[in-house]
C-alpha cells in the first residue's frame, strides 16, 4: 500500500476529527460526506451496511466506522491512521483540560449552542442524501418509518439492534437485488484485501481472551495501571450504543473506586461536549486525572488506548466475514432491508436527540435551516457550516 494513500487517510481523518461536532449520529453524517460524496472512497449502500455493522459491535460506533473504512482503503495501517486521525485532537485537547493548560465550562457563551444547530443541519443532509439513494421505492420508504416510528417509540439500543435485524428480514421476503446491487461495491474490495479469515478469527480470540484474562491478572497483581487497563477495556468491549451510553458505565468504574470524584467527572463531561471526534476520548481525560503514570499524558494515552483497543479486534475480526457473506443474493436483499432501515435509526436520531436538545426557538430552527442550505445547495465544506454556526450561535446568545 503506498505511502501517499497512507497519508491521505490520515489526513482525510484529521480533518473530520477537528471539525466532526454533535456526537455519534452526527459523525455519520460528517463521514458520509466526506468518503462518499466527496472523496468516492465507497458507495452510500456499501456505507449503509458499514454503519449497520457497526451498530451491531460493542464500543464507539463512528469510531468503528472510520476504522473499516480506512482499512479498506489503506489496509490495517489505514484502519489505524483513520482512527488515529479522528481521535487525535479530541483527546489531546481533553487531557491537556485535564492537566489545566484549558479551561471548557459553562455555556460556551452561545457557540455550544451554535454547534448543536450545526449537527442538526448535517443528519438532516445525510438522511436526504442517504434516503434518496436508500430508499428509492414505496416499499423501502416504508421500511425506513416504520424502523423510525418504533425507535422513537421503545428507544434504547437493543431495539436499534431489533429494528436493524427487522429490516433484514423484510428486505429478504419483500425486495429483490437489482443488477447493479448484485454486482456488489466497487469501493469495498480493499477491506476484502486487507483482511482475512485467519486474521479475523486471531483478532477475536485476543478479544476475549484480554477481557477474560485482564481482570484475573489486575486483581492478582497488585497494579494501578493494570486496574486501570482493565476498567477501561472492560468498558470499551461491553457498552452497546457507544456515545453517551458509556458514561454511566465509566462513572461506574472510576467514582467508586475514588480514581476520579464526581465534581472532576461532571467537569471532564462538559467539556467532552465542547470538543470534535468521538466522545470516547473523556477517557484521556479521565486516565490524566488519576494520574497514575508519570508523566502525566501517559495516563491519558493508557486510557484511550484501552478503551479502544476493543474496537480495533472486533471490526478487524468480523469484517472478513462480513466481506464474504454480503456476496449472497439472500444477503444482499436483507443488506437492501437493512441499508432502508439505518435510514429508518437516521430518521429517528434526527428528531431525538438531535433536534430536541438543539432546536428550542424560532432564531434556532432559522440557523439550522441556513446551514442545511449552506451544505446542500451552496456546497459548502462541512467544517466551514460548523465555524459559522457557532459564529451564529455566539450571535443569537448575545442579542
Amino acid at each position: 500500500m503506498g505511502v501517499s494513500r497512507l497519508i491521505e487517510v490520515l489526513l482525510v481523518a484529521l480533518r473530520l476529527g477537528l471539525t466532526s461536532f454533535g456526537g455519534p449520529v452526527a459523525h455519520i453524517g460528517y463521514f458520509r460526506e466526506e468518503y462518499v460524496n466527496r472523496r468516492g472512497w465507497l458507495s452510500d449502500e456499501r456505507f449503509a451496511e458499514l454503519v449497520a455493522l457497526c451498530q451491531f459491535l460493542p464500543g464507539p460506533a463512528s469510531s468503528q466506522l472510520g476504522i473499516a473504512i480506512g482499512t479498506g482503503r489503506a489496509g490495517y495501517l489505514g484502519g489505524f491512521l483513520a482512527w488515529l486521525g479522528f481521535t487525535m485532537p479530541s483527546a489531546v485537547a481533553l487531557a491537556a483540560f485535564a492537566y489545566g493548560v484549558h479551561e471548557f465550562g459553562g455555556d460556551g457563551g452561545g457557540w455550544l449552542d451554535g454547534l448543536k444547530i450545526a449537527a442538526v443541519a448535517v443528519v438532516a443532509f445525510a438522511l436526504w442524501g442517504m434516503g434518496r439513494t436508500l430508499t428509492p421505492d414505496r416499499t423501502r420508504i416504508s421500511i425506513a418509518v416504520v424502523a423510525a416510528a418504533a425507535l422513537l417509540l421503545t428507544g434504547g439500543v437493543a431495539a436499534q439492534v431489533l429494528v436493524i435485524l427487522s429490516g433484514a428480514v423484510l428486505g429478504l421476503v419483500l425486495l429483490k437485488p437489482s443488477e447493479t446491487q448484485a454486482a456488489g461495491d466497487s469501493g469495498s474490495g480493499g477491506a476484502a484485501r486487507a483482511t482475512g479469515a485467519r486474521i479475523g478469527v486471531l483478532t477475536l480470540l485476543l478479544f476475549g481472551a484480554a477481557l477474560l484474562a485482564l481482570p484475573a491478572v489486575a486483581r492478582s497483581v497488585d497494579s494501578e495501571p493494570l486496574s486501570v487497563a482493565d476498567s477501561f477495556y472492560r468498558s470499551g468491549s461491553l457498552v452497546f450504543g457507544g456515545g453517551h451510553v458509556v458514561l454511566p458505565l465509566l462513572e461506574a468504574e472510576v467514582v467508586p473506586t475514588e480514581w476520579v470524584t464526581k465534581d472532576e467527572f461532571l467537569a471532564g463531561y462538559g467539556a467532552a461536549q465542547a470538543v470534535p471526534g468521538p466522545l470516547f476520548t473523556f477517557s484521556a481525560y479521565l486516565g490524566t486525572v488519576m494520574g497514575v503514570l508519570d508523566p502525566w499524558w501517559l495516563g491519558g494515552l493508557l486510557a484511550l488506548g484501552a478503551i479502544f483497543l476493543p474496537s480495533f479486534l472486533l471490526v478487524w475480526g468480523v469484517l472478513p466475514f462480513w466481506e464474504r457473506l454480503r456476496g449472497f443474493a439472500r444477503v444482499r436483499r436483507a443488506l437492501m432491508g437493512v441499508n432502508a432501515a439505518v435510514v429508518g435509526i437516521l430518521l429517528a436520531a434526527l428528531y431525538d436527540p438531535v433536534w430536541t436538545s438543539a432546536i428550542g426557538a424560532p432564531e434556532d430552527f432559522a440557523l439550522g435551516a441556513a446551514a442545511f442550505v449552506l451544505l446542500a445547495f451552496w456546497k459548502t465544506p462541512p467544517w466551514l457550516v460548523v465555524a459559522l454556526a457557532a459564529v451564529g450561535g455566539a450571535g443569537l446568545a448575545a442579542l
